[in-house]
């Protein structure tokens, strides 16, 4: 367990050193300021336009923009904010690799079981306080221009989407124990999260996959319940555990 928390505190200190807390932060920070003022600046963006537009005899009506606006803008901007993370953090295992830090580290007893999990709950930790941040801005502003009671399932729409970036994290933790470059890494999750999106398009088998969890308008429409939301919730939680219980031994094989 001190080794644990000790290489914790090492991940840690390298996060703040190279300057990606305060990254990320800065950007979840601006997408959760950009939601709110999007739907606030659209009426004045629009009649702004109209004057040109309707040289083009296309004739701009009043817009009324209220907090299921915000909360739209807030489900476009999550998937940005994602990959922004992804991005940063694709390099947490393979800079290891390359530099060879953590063959020293791990000449002197350092477990690689401790390794993974260390970094896992490093992404788990950042991934969740930044999306959290993310939401919270949101809804504060929201709250204040307008009433967010009339979007429905609120709640279990973010949850939701909290899980899908826990998923995307373990599909992270697992190509980052298989492949030796960031860009491998980067690769194999996005292939495995599109090609889930796609395979999402068939009406039988969309409901059992993990990208579900990102139509979040749905919810807060009340075009879809959570009762909908079960089946993928469930193949996320088996598939995500799997990922980690696969990068365990495969971590172990690995020559580094």
């Amino acid at each position: 367990m001190r080794t644990f928390v000790a290489f914790m505190k090492k991940e840690w200190m390298e996060h703040m050193r190279s300057g990606r807390i305060i990254i990320l932060g800065l950007l979840f920070v601006l997408f959760g300021i950009m939601n709110p003022a999007v739907a606030k600046l659209t009426p004045w963006l629009l009649e702004a336009m109209a004057d040109s537009m309707e040289e083009s005899g296309m004739i701009i009506t009043a817009v009324e923009v209220d907090a299921m606006t915000s909360w739209v803008q807030f489900f476009k901007n999550v998937p940005m904010a994602l990959i922004a993370f992804v991005l940063l953090e694709s390099s947490l295992f393979t800079k290891e690799y390359q530099s060879g830090t953590l063959v020293l580290a791990l000449t002197k007893g350092l477990h690689r079981t401790t390794v993974l999990c260390a970094k896992s709950v490093i992404l788990v930790i950042l991934w969740t306080v930044l999306y959290w941040m993310h939401y919270g801005i949101t809804y504060i502003y929201n709250d204040f221009f307008w009433d967010n009671s009339i979007a429905k399932n609120l709640g279990f729409s973010v949850v939701c989407w909290w899980l899908f970036g826990l998923w995307v994290v373990a599909l992270m933790v697992l190509f980052s124990t298989i492949a030796s470059a960031n860009t491998t890494v980067l690769v194999g999750t996005g292939v495995v999260v599109f090609g889930c999106y796609l395979a999402g398009m068939l009406p039988k088998l969309g409901k059992y996959l993990p990208t579900l969890l990102m139509d979040g308008n749905s919810l807060i429409y009340g075009m879809k319940e959570p009762e909908d939301y079960m089946m993928a919730l469930m193949v996320l939680a088996v598939s995500g555990v799997i990922c980690l219980g696969v990068g365990v031994p495969v971590l172990n094989r690995k020559r580094i």
